[in-house]
């Protein structure tokens, strides 16, 4: 079985019991490419991290367009940070991450978008750059736990004129 495979095995039992079509086990992410159940989210990051650019991006664009799913608006963001799988676009990751701290989730993956977010407005990435919005999504984040937003907002206060 493939790490990633077992991985998802081990944290959701109920993959182990994933089954094709034709009645076989199946814990790839083809097999959630093209399907209409939530569950194909977290399969985009399997397919991402096996190579296959092109089905995660097909999986979290669905993912988004059907279930506003943040963590995939999180991940796609990643992909367009980094050029990997898709052209390079910085506005296009903020923009994401941007959607996805304006979101709320039962996951909290919104409380990582909205440090992600504050982060991105502190440096400019892809937004001009905005210090008092940044300090804003990133205090928010830091209240909802997510301790690097907390660190960066200190790094950030320590450094102000």
């Amino acid at each position: 079985m493939p790490t990633y495979a077992l991985l998802l095995a081990l944290l959701f039992p109920a993959f182990a019991h994933a089954q094709d079509s034709e009645g076989e086990s199946d814990l790839s992410y083809k097999a959630y490419v093209h399907s209409d159940k939530r569950i194909k989210c977290l399969y985009g990051y399997a397919a991402d991290k096996t190579g296959d650019h092109a089905a995660a991006v097909a999986i979290f664009e669905d993912c988004i367009r059907r279930w506003n799913d943040v963590y995939s608006m999180i991940w796609l963001a990643q992909l367009y940070e980094t050029g990997i799988g898709v052209p390079k676009d910085l506005q296009q990751a903020t923009a994401l991450m941007r959607r996805g701290a304006y979101t709320n989730d039962d996951a909290a993956y919104a409380r990582l978008a909205r440090y992600h977010y504050g982060v991105a407005l502190a440096e400019g990435r892809g937004t001009p750059q905005d210090i008092p919005q940044a300090r804003i999504w990133l205090r928010q984040a830091a209240q909802e736990g997510v301790r690097e937003a907390a660190d960066y907002l200190s790094r950030l206060d320590n450094a102000a004129p």
